[in-house]
C-alpha cells in the first residue's frame, strides 16, 4: 500500500498494488515552474525489506515528487527500517538523487516544511545559474548511426540550426547505435536518464538530431512528459520566425500542414464524434477527421495561390529573356554568405545574418559590367542536408528561378568543416531540381577565415575561385570569370559582342554595379 501526502499533511491518494509494486494515479500538475516540485510526497510499504527500488526512483524524479519514503513492514506488521531519498540539483558527481536510510521511524527528525522549501530553493537558483542565452532550454539527443555523416558534423549542424531558433542548448547527448530503436530511436534506458536529467537542470524540450516517425514522436512525448521536436520540426519552426513576405508565409505553411497531417492523432476519447445533427446522424465525424479534412482543404488552397504566383514570376522571367539580359543565380548551402556577396557586388541591403536561412525570398538585383554589359543576379533560399522534401517541394516556386539561370554561382563557406559534404549535398539537391547540367561556378567564400593561401590552395584543388564577400575587392577575380563566361562563352547571340568587345579586365569597382 502507499499514500500521496500534500504539504499540509493531507493525504490525497491511497493506492493499493500487488506484492511487487504500486500503480501511481494519474496526479495531474498541481505545481510547476523552474525548480518546483509536485507538492506531494509517496509514503509507501515494501514486505520484503528491500531497500527503495529503480522503479521507485524513476517515479520520484519523472513524476517530479517532493520525496519517496519506503516503511519495511516487520513480523507483527509494525514499522522497520525507513528509506527515502530526494531529488537533488545538477551536480558534478552527477548524483541525481540522495538515499537515506534509518533504523525505525523515531529516528527521522526531520522538519518536512523547511526541508522541501530549502531543496526547491537550491533547484531554482541552480536552475537560474544555468540560463545562458536567454533561449528555451533543451537537450539535443543526437544517436550516432552508421552509415550518417560524422557525428561530430552532424552536431555542428545542429547546434547552428538551434542557435537560429534560439534555443539554449544545456547537454548533448550521443548513443551510438547500429540502427535506431523502433520505438524511442535512442535506447529505453538513455531515455530515462535523459528524463532524470530533464528535471535536474529544469530542461523542458528535446530535440532529435534525426527525423521521427510519428509513432516515434508519439511514444517518446507519452514515455517523457517532455516536448519533442526532430530535425525537420525545427527546421520549418525556423523557416515560420523569419518569413516575411506573403509568399514566404504560405509556402511554409505548406510545408508544415504537410509535416503536420500524419501526425494528427487523437488524444483522448473526448475528442469524439462531434457533427452529429439534423441531416447528419449516424456515426458523425470525429474532431481528428475534421482537422485532418480542414488541413487537405487549406494545402489544396495554398497550392492554388502559390501556382498564381508561380505564373506571375514566369511572366516576369518570360519579359527578362526578351531583354535578352543574362541571368545568374546564387545557390549555395544555407548561411555560406550568398546575401552578403549579392550585397557587395551590387551595393544593396539584402538582409544577411549569421544564422541559417536569413534569405527565404528570392532577391534580384542588376550587375553591371564594362562596356554596358549588365546582368540580373538573383539570390535564393539556402539547402541544407537531407532538406526535407515537403520544403523542397514548398519552395519550388522559388526555385524555379534557376531553371531560366545562365550561370549558377555555388557558394561555398570553406571555412566549415566538410564543406566537400555540404558541396555534394546541394548539387543532389539541384539534380532533383533537373539542373544538373546547367553551368556552375564554385566560389569558396570567407577565405578571410582560413590561413593565408589555405583558400587559394582550396580553390585550385577544386577548380573553384576564392574570395571574401566581406571584401569587395577580393571579389575581382570572380567577376572577370563571370564576364568571360557569360559574354565570351556559349551564347550565339552574343558572338557579334564578343567579336566587337576583346575581353577588357574590370577598370574599377564601381562598374560592377547599378
Amino acid at each position: 500500500m502507499g499514500v500521496l501526502v500534500n504539504r499540509k499533511g493531507k493525504v490525497e491518494h491511497v493506492i493499493v498494488g500487488d506484492v511487487y509494486r504500486l500503480y501511481l494515479p494519474d496526479i495531474g500538475r498541481q505545481r510547476g515552474g523552474s525548480g518546483r516540485f509536485r507538492g506531494l510526497r509517496l509514503i509507501r510499504a515494501h514486505l520484503q525489506g528491500e531497500p527503495l527500488t529503480r522503479e521507485d526512483l524513476t517515479d520520484l524524479s519523472k513524476l517530479k515528487l517532493d520525496a519517496i519514503v519506503s516503511v519495511e513492514v516487520g513480523p507483527a506488521g509494525y514499522p522497520g527500517s525507513i528509506h527515502w531519498a530526494h531529488m537533488v540539483p545538477d551536480n558534478p558527481e552527477g548524483q541525481l538523487w540522495h538515499t537515506y536510510t534509518v533504523k525505525a521511524v523515531s529516528e527521522l527528525n526531520l522538519s518536512f516544511e523547511a526541508f522541501i522549501a530549502e531543496l526547491e530553493g537550491e533547484f531554482s537558483r541552480k536552475a537560474d545559474t544555468l540560463v545562458e542565452t536567454g533561449g528555451e532550454a533543451a537537450f539535443l539527443v543526437m544517436p550516432d548511426l552508421s552509415g550518417r555523416r560524422a557525428v561530430e558534423v552532424e552536431i555542428a549542424e545542429m547546434l547552428e540550426l538551434a542557435r537560429t531558433a534560439d534555443l539554449d542548448i544545456r547537454d548533448i547527448v550521443v548513443q551510438r547505435r547500429a540502427e535506431p530503436d523502433p520505438r524511442f530511436v535512442v535506447g529505453k534506458g538513455k531515455l530515462e536518464d535523459l528524463v532524470l536529467q530533464a528535471l535536474q537542470q529544469d530542461v523542458g524540450l528535446l530535440v532529435f538530431g534525426v527525423d521521427l516517425q510519428p509513432r516515434q514522436l508519439r511514444a517518446i512525448t507519452d514515455a517523457t512528459e517532455l516536448r519533442v521536436v526532430d530535425r525537420t520540426q525545427l527546421i520549418l519552426d525556423i523557416f515560420a520566425s523569419r518569413a516575411s513576405s506573403a509568399e514566404g508565409k504560405l509556402q511554409v505553411e505548406l510545408a508544415l500542414l504537410k509535416y503536420t497531417l500524419p501526425r494528427l492523432v487523437a488524444k483522448n476519447t473526448g475528442m469524439s464524434r462531434l457533427a452529429g445533427h439534423i441531416g447528419g446522424r449516424g456515426p458523425g465525424e470525429t474532431k481528428l477527421e475534421i482537422n485532418r479534412r480542414r488541413a487537405h482543404d487549406r494545402i489544396r488552397h495554398i497550392e492554388e495561390r502559390l501556382e498564381k504566383v508561380a505564373n506571375q514570376r514566369a511572366q516576369r522571367r518570360s519579359r527578362r529573356n526578351r531583354n535578352e539580359i543574362p541571368i545568374l543565380s546564387i545557390v549555395g548551402y544555407t548561411n555560406a554568405g550568398k546575401s552578403t556577396l549579392l550585397n557587395s557586388l551590387t551595393m544593396s541591403d539584402v538582409l544577411s545574418e549569421d544564422k541559417l536561412f536569413a534569405t527565404l525570398a528570392p532577391a534580384t538585383r542588376r550587375l553591371r559590367f564594362p562596356e554596358e554589359r549588365e546582368v540580373v543576379l538573383t539570390d535564393t533560399v539556402g539547402f541544407i542536408q537531407d532538406l526535407p522534401q515537403d520544403l523542397v517541394n514548398a519552395f519550388m516556386a522559388t526555385l524555379e528561378e534557376l531553371a531560366d539561370a545562365d550561370l549558377l554561382l555555388h557558394i561555398v563557406d570553406a571555412s566549415t568543416r566538410g564543406f566537400e559534404d555540404r558541396i555534394k549535398a546541394v548539387n543532389k539537391i539541384l539534380d532533383g531540381l533537373g539542373l544538373a547540367d546547367k553551368p556552375q561556378l564554385l566560389v569558396f567564400n570567407k577565405s578571410d577565415l582560413l590561413e593565408p593561401g589555405e583558400a587559394d590552395s582550396l580553390a585550385a584543388q577544386h577548380h573553384a575561385i576564392a574570395i571574401s564577400a566581406l571584401e569587395r575587392e577580393s571579389a575581382r577575380p570572380l567577376m572577370e570569370e563571370i564576364d568571360r563566361r557569360i559574354f565570351f562563352e556559349g551564347r550565339p547571340w552574343q558572338e557579334e559582342l564578343a567579336a566587337a568587345a576583346p575581353q577588357t579586365p574590370l577598370v574599377s569597382g564601381s562598374q560592377m554595379n547599378l
